[in-house]
């Protein structure tokens, strides 16, 4: 269950991001980590989603936040999305789907009245001290990094 990693470590992990970077969870000990995973680049929602990351990145910076962005897709994909929307953080891929998995963010979606495998977009809050202090299931793009603001200035103080 999703809720079984709750006040848990997370999850360790490492991934190359758009520009063929690797990130380690452990790169970022000792700050906030905001790590959303999503079901494809260049897609409606996904797009929505990130920009408005993008949009946000100084408020989230000034929290003491990173965005890291996950999906299955490539690390020349990622570099066309983050390229055409001018994303300002790392987008990793899992092209195993190893860490969505570990996250328990790939499993059965139904869209449309069919069911598939796919990532679930879903966001984990990750305090300094590498512990998930808040999980968000089936996040609303527009909405989702407002929420998240207010959630970091409450469990900052």
């Amino acid at each position: 269950m999703l809720n079984d990693l709750l006040n848990k470590s997370a999850p360790l992990f490492e991934l190359a991001d758009q520009t063929g970077k690797t990130h380690k969870l452990s790169d970022y000990a000792g700050k906030w980590v905001v790590l959303y995973f999503y079901p494809k680049d260049m897609t409606p929602g996904c797009t929505v989603e990130a920009c408005s990351f993008r949009d946000n990145e100084a408020r989230l910076t000034a929290a003491g936040a990173v965005v890291l962005g996950v999906s299955a897709d490539s690390v020349k994909r990622h570099a066309k999305f983050a390229q055409t929307q001018s994303l300002n953080f790392p987008l990793l891929a899992d092209e195993s789907k190893a860490v969505c998995k570990a996250y328990e963010s790939y499993g059965k979606k139904k869209f449309m009245g069919r069911e598939y495998d796919g990532i679930k977009r879903n966001t984990f809050l990750i305090n300094p001290k590498g512990k998930v202090v808040k999980i968000y299931e089936s996040v609303k793009p527009a909405t989702h990094v407002t929420e998240l603001l207010e959630d970091l200035k409450q469990l900052s103080n």
